[in-house]
């Protein structure tokens, strides 16, 4: 049983490293842009906000 419990803790690991761990955090910050998108005057730029900050994020090197 242990040696489940480790297995299944590298495995989490490993999946939570990089790439993943960004996109579980901008995938809702595009989502709430894309929301936020239809407000008639100002929802594009807040749009284009949001979608520059969610590229910095993927950009950062885990």
């Amino acid at each position: 049983m242990t040696f489940f419990k480790i297995t299944m803790f590298f495995l989490l690991c490993l999946f939570l490293s990089g790439c993943v761990l960004t996109k579980v955090i901008t995938v809702p910050m595009r989502v709430g842009g894309a929301v936020i998108s239809i407000i008639p005057v100002a929802g594009n730029s807040i749009h284009d906000a949001i979608d520059e900050s969610a590229e910095l994020i993927d950009d950062i090197p885990l």
